[in-house]
């Protein structure tokens, strides 16, 4: 039987071609996959006994599944989430970064350097006032201080920048279904 697909989940199918290889823009999923996505979206350590179960599918069917899903990059990473203040990191940041220039060559390079920064949680190009905002995680602000030395006031690239420190962590999500 064949279940049907809402319609904010159909896919539409466009190949690409590379290195001789062709693959899905939007890989096709039925409910089975997005009932195995929501799933591990908040439990990537769920076995495909448990999901099976949950799916109603057997195990080597949602292994099946689950390797069609990695391979088509739906599922971009399994990763742990860690408490930051368990790891003494307790302070976050929320910075909107204004560049004076936003040539090619300028926002690759301040792009490839926020990808290095280790107290970069996330780092989003934008619209709007700011061109890039960021997410950065310290321990204080001193070393918020040493960041903004750094990868701020050590770079001519930079304009602006503003900062916005988190009160609360209200809500903190990968989820995206």
């Amino acid at each position: 039987m064949h279940r049907r697909v809402p319609v904010e989940f159909r896919a539409i199918t466009i190949k690409y071609v590379a290195l001789g290889h062709s693959f899905d823009l939007y890989p096709t999923m039925d409910d089975k996959d997005l009932e195995i996505l929501k799933l591990i979206q908040s439990n990537s350590r769920l076995t495909a006994e448990a999901l099976g179960f949950e799916v109603g599918l057997s195990p080597p069917a949602v292994q099946k599944r689950l390797k069609k899903l990695r391979e088509t990059g739906v599922i971009e990473s399994e990763i742990a989430v860690l408490s930051p203040s368990k790891l003494g990191r307790e302070m976050t940041v929320i910075v909107q970064v204004m560049l004076e220039r936003e040539s090619r060559r300028h926002l690759d390079t301040f792009k490839r350097s926020m990808r290095g920064a280790e107290s970069v949680q996330q780092c989003y190009y934008t619209t709007g006032e700011a061109d890039l905002i960021l997410i950065v995680v310290v321990r204080d602000i001193k070393e918020y201080e040493e960041f903004t030395q750094k990868y701020f006031f050590d770079e001519s690239n930079v304009s602006k920048f503003t900062s916005s420190i988190v009160m609360d962590r209200v809500k903190v999500s990968l989820d995206i279904i």
